[in-house]
């Protein structure tokens, strides 16, 4: 089984807890660059081709400005991420907004910023109209394949979710809004999250390039871009095999080949990947408060789910290091777990690991994505820092640790 590796040495982490309180976060910018231009790299046959980062895995401004830099837009859901995504100066097309259930003051600041506008319902044309005003020129649509296409435990089913038009929707709503004057189209989906298997985003683009053509035919219109979605995952298992991009890249062209150009089309290819460019350049580092023996071994640690809730809210594994033991051997079985009042609090069931002792330091790796971004406040426990480890070596604070002054900020006074 090879190692999971870890960006800093034992040495420079003992310097950053000396200065930086536990838990928190810390993000590797070498590896977030290095994961980014994989990602260009791969797709640099389009000459179009652009990743919409998806802000909601890692909503700070600083990794956004690191993913600017290399070329990536933002993937946007909501106001706040647009205006993380201003903050860094995106605009225009660099925007793409995809979100579902959306007020109608969200759209209209999506719309001031022209932003790429990704509807999700076929009725959110007539909403946009009379909440917003006129159609965008440029204007996309999120396709839901229901049965046609399997899903996963993030997503689910897609006929079972709530995102996207049907199948019977798709082609009416394109007719719809090229009657009403929009005259630039793209399409969209996202039907998984995490996946390991490359054949499935192919047969995902192939599907997508023989629907716009259908589209195509029958609306007659064309397509600026075809976003392919997100959801290429990261290898949390050291036994788990990366993915292999170059297969990816080499399936999608082959099928852009086989249905688009026969057709006549010629759209950029786009995505949204979010948890592949920086999900496993996050740690959570968080320091060893008990060790307790009850029915079974338990390591209290002083992060909790609220720091990262993945294991509680999917099952989903994370590696854990303990610093400085790299190398005893993983005799002990323990549950790891937080100090909330809820039993799944645990970032670890009936893991082998070596000794633990109370002080040890534990690094969860792979939080570099849907780590810190789903953090939460419950049993008052407050939001841990963001680090950013830079090219240099240097560490940088990018977000502070919430204080109870913060808790208590928006509450009115008695």
């Amino acid at each position: 089984m090879p190692p999971k590796t870890l960006p800093f040495t034992n040495e420079q982490l003992e310097r950053i807890l000396e200065e930086h309180p536990t838990p928190f976060h810390i993000y590797d910018e070498a590896g977030i660059r290095e994961s980014a231009r994989a990602l260009n790299k791969a797709f640099d046959w389009d000459i179009g081709y652009k990743n919409y980062f998806a802000v909601k895995a890692l909503p700070n401004p600083q990794v956004l400005r690191i993913l600017r830099e290399e070329g990536m837009g933002a993937d946007c859901s909501s106001l706040p991420e647009l205006m993380l995504a201003e903050t860094v100066g995106m605009r225009g097309e660099e925007i793409m907004f995809t979100s579902n259930g959306t007020p109608a003051s969200e759209y209209e600041h999506a719309k001031n910023l022209h932003a790429i506008i990704n509807l999700d319902d076929i009725s959110h044309i007539n909403f946009f109209e009379r909440n917003v005003g006129e159609l965008p020129p440029l204007l996309s649509f999120r396709y839901n394949p229901g049965s046609a296409r399997e899903g996963n435990v993030i997503i689910g089913k897609p006929e079972e979710a709530k995102y996207g038009l049907t199948t019977g929707q798709i082609t009416e709503a394109y007719k719809i809004v090229k009657e009403k004057g929009v005259k630039h189209f793209g399409l969209h989906t996202m039907v998984i999250s995490n996946e390991l298997r490359e054949d499935y985003f192919i047969e995902t683009a192939r599907m997508l390039f023989s629907l716009a053509a259908e589209i195509s035919e029958e609306a007659g219109i064309d397509f600026e871009f075809i976003n392919l979605g997100g959801g290429l995952g990261i290898p949390y298992r050291p036994e788990q095999d990366a993915l292999n991009l170059e297969k990816i890249s080499w399936g999608v062209k082959n099928a852009k080949a086989e249905f688009l150009e026969p057709a006549g089309l010629e759209p950029k290819i786009v995505t949204e990947c979010g948890r592949f460019v920086t999900g496993p350049h996050g740690y959570l580092v968080t320091k060893v408060l008990h060790v307790e023996h009850k029915y079974r071994d338990y390591v209290k640690v002083d992060a909790t789910m609220a720091n990262l809730m993945r294991p509680a809210l999917y099952g989903a594994y994370h590696h854990i290091t303990v610093l400085g033991k790299e190398d005893m051997p993983e005799i002990n079985v323990y549950d790891v777990t937080g100090s909330l009042c809820e039993n799944n609090d645990k970032f670890a069931i009936q893991r082998p690991l070596p000794l633990i002792e109370p002080g040890d330091t534990l690094i969860i790796h792979d939080t570099g994505a849907h780590g810190h971004a789903m953090g939460f406040n419950y049993n008052g426990k407050l939001r841990s820092a963001e680090l950013l480890l830079r090219e240099d070596c240097s560490v940088k604070q990018i977000r502070r640790q919430e204080t109870p002054k913060d808790y208590f900020a928006t509450l009115e006074p008695l």
